[in-house]
């Protein structure tokens, strides 16, 4: 056996049957990355101007009810949820909109008649700002979201 100082994961004897409980994940290491992403989504929050961050947070309310597995995270500088591991939606906060993606373009086409007053892009859907956020609109877009990657694991 090679000396201690240079130990390898091929020299483990445990590996055919599971790995060596250093490289397990632990509970409180997963714990810790929920903690992280509550509070970037907080120090999020808190970089909005007041009507911004109300209208947000109406929108994060609103897909946590459409979603009520998913899981709070941040990821690309916004807050998000994911379900199951894989991410569902992100939703965020601009100048002169909101927006949520990703919405894909069947999802869209589906919606047609509820969003085709609102701005869209290859996987985006934005809002603006200087009107309250469509909550009924937003919940039926991430059930779709929802039906989506349910479909996908199945």
């Amino acid at each position: 056996m090679a000396d201690p100082g240079t130990w390898s994961y091929r020299q483990c004897r445990c590996r055919q049957t599971t790995p060596p409980i250093h490289l397990i994940e632990t509970v409180a290491s997963v714990i810790q990355k929920g903690a992280q992403a509550g509070q970037q989504v907080r120090a999020y929050f808190a970089s909005l101007p007041p009507d911004a961050r109300r209208g947000l947070r109406r929108i994060r309310e609103a897909i946590r009810a459409a979603a009520p597995g998913a899981v709070e995270h941040f990821s690309y500088r916004m807050p998000g949820f994911t379900l199951d591991g894989r991410t569902l939606v992100w939703y965020a906060a601009w100048k002169k909109h909101y927006s949520l993606y990703p919405i894909g373009a069947k999802t869209l086409r589906a919606s047609a008649t509820e969003t085709e007053r609102y701005e869209t892009s290859k996987g985006t859907i934005r809002f603006p700002l200087t009107e309250p956020p469509p909550l009924e609109l937003v919940r039926r877009l991430v059930k779709a979201r929802v039906a989506e990657e349910t479909k996908k694991r199945t």
